[in-house]
């Protein structure tokens, strides 16, 4: 029997949700009343998790931790804990190790069984339209492709934050309807909350002074932290994913494929993406998004590791290295910028 450890990692966030939800299935199943926890690395280290494990439940036959952050557990103390815990186990207690990043420390993957590591990688850009498709067809609905494009174009590509926006569909309109650009525009892009997606179009509107831009980005930003979706390192990967789109972009344009069709085959669906993408381009070149890109990383890694009192200071201070520096890192207070 293999150890009661499993490592789920890797950004398509609705497929790995599923399985740990499946994980937790089958031990309901199995012992017929199950106990979960839920702990995050910014907030609890994973020595304090493993507590929750080795305390048997006067209430349940099972327990099931989730460590969300394992890609930030780097200390030998804390795997070898977790290894030491995970060898005298019963199959009555588990640990799902969960990671944002594809991989985590090599030390910590090699303890958890191969068969229950698992990446979950992004949607290919041909899979997206088709699974749009089969989600409304599976809810008793229809979808045109240039509905599915708008869908696309407005929010984060990964299957739960497209579950969670098309459910909205299934609620308004009767079954059987078709669903139409129109609708998209009139459900999810005109009542749409500010997020990391509306920010970062703030961010990159070439039209505007980097001043204009940054006052705009950081109001967006004080919305965004007093909404209920408000985690920084959810809004940090949804920037990610933004600046990883627009690096794509100056590759394709490096090889000369800006052509309708080309920008389509690779995610850029519709005429309003291609402006946007095309305007982001013109305010940041390749080498400014790659330094970008690094201090992202660099603010999700301090965020995990500072705690949540620090995490409005990070997030001012990485919209003005992206919109004022383009990508340089504060080295000093700057004038203008306060201390």
């Amino acid at each position: 029997m293999s150890a009661p450890l499993y490592l789920f990692s890797g950004p398509e966030f609705g497929e790995r949700s599923d399985a740990v939800a499946a994980v937790k299935k089958s031990l309901k199943d199995k012992f017929g009343s199950l106990e979960t926890y839920t702990y995050y690395s910014v907030e609890t280290d994973p020595q304090s998790a493993l507590v929750q494990l080795y305390s048997e439940s006067l209430f349940s036959a099972a327990t099931c931790v989730v460590y969300n952050g394992a890609d930030s557990i780097k200390s030998k103390e804390d795997i070898e804990k977790i290894a030491s815990w995970a060898k005298g186990a019963g199959e009555a207690s588990v640990l799902i190790l969960v990671a944002d990043s594809i991989s985590c420390d090599a030390k910590l993957e090699k303890i958890v069984p191969k068969e229950n590591r698992k990446q979950f990688w992004e949607m290919f850009e041909n899979r997206k339209i088709p699974w749009l498709k089969n989600y409304f067809s599976k809810n008793g609905f229809s979808i045109d492709d240039d509905a599915c494009e708008e869908i696309l174009d407005l929010v984060e590509n990964n299957t739960q934050a497209l579950k969670n926006e098309c459910s909205r569909f299934f609620v308004v309109f009767e079954p059987g309807t078709r669903i139409s650009v129109q609708n998209v525009d009139q459900l999810i892009e005109h009542n749409r909350e500010e997020n990391a997606f509306t920010l970062f179009d703030a961010m990159a509107e070439q039209s505007k002074s980097p001043a204009e831009r940054l006052e705009t980005s950081l109001g967006i930003l004080q919305k965004i932290r007093l909404s209920k979706d408000s985690a920084a390192v959810a809004l940090i990967a949804g920037l990610t994913y933004s600046f990883r789109r627009l690096l794509a972009w100056h590759n394709l344009a490096k090889l000369g494929k800006t052509d309708e069709a080309s920008l389509k085959a690779n995610g850029f669906f519709s005429k309003k993406s291609r402006e946007q993408f095309g305007s982001a381009a013109r305010v940041w070149s390749s080498g400014q998004t790659l330094a970008i890109l690094a201090l992202l990383s660099s603010a999700d890694m301090g965020i995990r590791s500072s705690g949540s009192g620090m995490e409005d200071t990070f997030l001012q201070t990485l919209l003005y290295s992206i919109i004022v520096k383009k990508g340089a890192s504060l080295s000093a207070w700057e004038e203008g910028w306060p201390a």
